[in-house]
């Protein structure tokens, strides 16, 4: 790929774009919602009160087939503002902090050099600071009206934040958004057909669901206000707006998941009569055409005329010289706060595949944000009471299955793993390969493990070339298959041995990993991972051979090595260490102690090392059965 840098990038887009012709551009507006899915009257929700946006999509295209490329927002929002998929600029880690290297910005810093206005209201959120020259205006007070002069045209993005899940969760918030509402635009809990069958049907899970409608029928009055100031303004018949969500739905199974509870999401998009283009969607068009996160700004820029950078991922949906539509949307799962689970998605129009790539972990994993919220309480209290649906009770499984497929359109909720199902073996293999394929092509970080890329990040100044600098050729391939190994099980043992002698330790990483998953059966290796902890140079490789020892029960030699990584390590690696004290239950009773002086906020590390003391909190109330302050 043709690499250029910054100034040269920039010098050209600015020589080859007339002020007088970008003077005449459409304006764009991007309408944008935390947290839905598609609960919108226009996309046949029996429940949703939504009349704005559905007048809207009569007017404009509705995407039935939109899906973001995580189930959570900051790495979404890092794809959304550069058109490129969050594991390979290095933000696909929930509240990480990548780099950027020279060559790429947001698009935005393309249209402004095109002559546009660029304004944001107000959240980013891209897990990298942002470069300077990226907005016109980004806070509370940015707004198109602020631009230099009324022929200039604009990009303006607002974003609603009340139907967050924390505006579920939280009350007030709850009440504070939806203050406004009329008792015709309330919903009655109990009559919501919708009610997903993976949660239980309690009065407290009732109503988060209801607060999720309301919410959303206070979101469509606010984008009814932003159109109405356009239209106030003699503006609307010459401006493009876009109206989409971040990802689906702020509950469990939802939010932070690959599924399309967690990445289907409304998109509907309003373009003027006088702007359409012959051949391209009318008013009143639905459209079952693939569109990822990232598509959203190259479709800006192709809209508004501007060339699009040979790096971007994303491709344009709207415009002149579209190319042809997507065959599969791509999402990923990586750490989450505290907790990694590393699992990927590929998708088309009727099937969806996922590979779990840490199966042993469950489901639920206990995190601090989600087990605030009502339905995520009710859920954990009534799986240890056993009196849970089966299909709620299923993500309560000690662990995951190593694949799963679906047949989206004959089990919307994604109940039926047909990955075993001798029928589907052939989508099966299709959508396996296209997954492995853009592993491959993408460069996915998110199968180095986060210590591994931090040190190399240090080293070259961002993530995004640590697999593009190397003179490793085939270090792509061997990092993706060893991944892929590390859950195959034990006919994978031999090669996971053989992996252990890589030279690259984001390989051994996964060899370790994979030998402990194997579990006792794979104990031919402990000699081999009892000498790592003295000889490996990489301290999530020594963590990840001390978690096989332990798989082994083992713990003897594992337990002063986790020790020793929970207290003189960095930032991650101190959070792999605890998760993995965590995951072996009694094992750590010998070190508890220990476990109770990492309790210590230090203040050299991310937000005072909080998601460690997460974790070392959780380990402690389960072997201690008392309660603790989770900060």
């Amino acid at each position: 790929m043709k690499q250029h840098s910054l100034p040269l990038v920039l010098l050209a887009f600015v020589l080859s774009v007339p002020m007088s012709h970008a003077a005449s551009r459409p304006n764009i507006l991007w309408l944008s919602a935390e947290d839905i899915s598609p609960h919108l009257g226009c996309y046949g929700d029996p429940h949703a009160i939504t009349p704005f946006l559905d007048d809207l999509a009569s007017r404009g295209t509705r995407y039935t087939n939109a899906f973001t490329t995580a189930g959570v927002c900051a790495p979404n929002r890092s794809g959304m503002i550069t058109g490129m998929y969050q594991t390979t600029l290095g933000t696909q880690h929930m509240r990480c902090q990548a780099k950027l290297p020279d060559h790429i910005r947001p698009f935005t810093t393309y249209l402004r050099n095109a002559g546009y206005y660029c304004t944001n209201n107000s959240k980013q959120d891209y897990q990298f600071t942002t470069p300077s020259g990226s907005w016109d205006e980004s806070s509370g007070k940015a707004h198109w009206k602020n631009r230099k002069s009324a022929d200039q045209p604009f990009f303006a993005v607002f974003n609603f934040t009340g139907c967050h899940e924390s505006g579920i969760a939280n009350k007030s918030k709850y009440e504070s958004v939806t203050k406004e509402l009329t008792a015709a635009e309330r919903q009655d809990a109990k009559a919501l057909t919708t009610f997903p069958p993976y949660y239980p049907r309690t009065d407290a899970a009732l109503e988060d669901w209801k607060r999720n409608y309301e919410l959303i029928t206070a979101l469509d009055k606010w984008c009814e206000a932003h159109v109405n100031a356009l239209k106030d303004a003699g503006l609307y018949e010459n401006t493009i707006i876009f109206f989409w969500s971040d990802h689906g739905v702020g509950l469990p199974r939802a939010k932070r998941w690959l599924y399309d509870s967690g990445t289907h999401i409304p998109l509907i998009i309003h373009t003027p009569k006088a702007l359409q283009i012959k051949g391209k969607p009318a008013s009143g068009t639905v459209v079952d055409e693939l569109v990822s996160s990232i598509d959203l700004g190259p479709t800006v820029l192709n809209l508004a005329g501007v060339e699009i950078p040979e790096h971007v991922q994303g491709q344009p949906f709207l415009g002149a010289n579209c190319p042809k539509p997507r065959d599969y949307v791509y999402g990923a799962r990586d750490r989450m706060d505290e907790r990694y689970d590393i699992i990927r998605m590929v998708r088309n129009k009727r099937f969806k595949y996922i590979r779990n790539y840490e199966p042993l972990k469950t489901f639920y994993q206990y995190m601090n944000t989600p087990e605030k919220g009502a339905t995520m309480k009710d859920l954990r209290e009534l799986h240890l009471q056993g009196s849970l649906p089966a299909a709620a009770e299923y993500y309560f499984s000690s662990q995951k299955p190593v694949e799963e497929l679906y047949d989206t359109q004959q089990d919307p909720h994604e109940l039926v793993n047909l990955a075993d199902d001798p029928n589907y073996q052939e989508i099966l293999k299709t959508l396996r390969q296209a997954h492995i394929q853009w592993v491959q092509e993408t460069k996915d970080l998110g199968l180095i493990a986060e210590p591994i890329l931090i040190e190399r990040q240090n080293e070259l100044g961002n993530q995004y070339d640590i697999l593009r600098s190397t003179n490793d050729k085939s270090l792509v391939k061997r990092i993706g298959e060893t991944a892929l190994l590390a859950s195959a099980g034990p006919t994978a043992m031999p090669r996971l041995i053989e992996a252990l002698e890589d030279k690259d330790a984001a390989v051994r990483y996964w060899a370790a990993t994979g030998l402990g998953n194997i579990g006792v059966s794979a104990s031919a290796a402990a000699p081999r991972l009892t000498q790592l902890l003295k000889t490996e140079t990489s301290s999530v490789v020594r963590t990840a051979a001390a978690r096989a020892l332990c798989m082994f029960d083992k713990p003897g030699a594992a337990l002063p090595t986790l020790v020793k990584e929970l207290q003189e390590g960095a930032q991650w690696e101190r959070l792999h260490a605890a998760i993995v004290l965590d995951q072996i239950d009694d094992q750590a009773r010998p070190v508890i102690a220990e476990m109770h002086k990492a309790l210590k906020p230090r203040t050299d590390l991310y937000a005072n090392g909080k998601y460690v003391v997460r974790v070392i909190n959780r380990a402690l109330n389960q072997l201690e059965q008392t309660t603790r302050v989770v900060p």
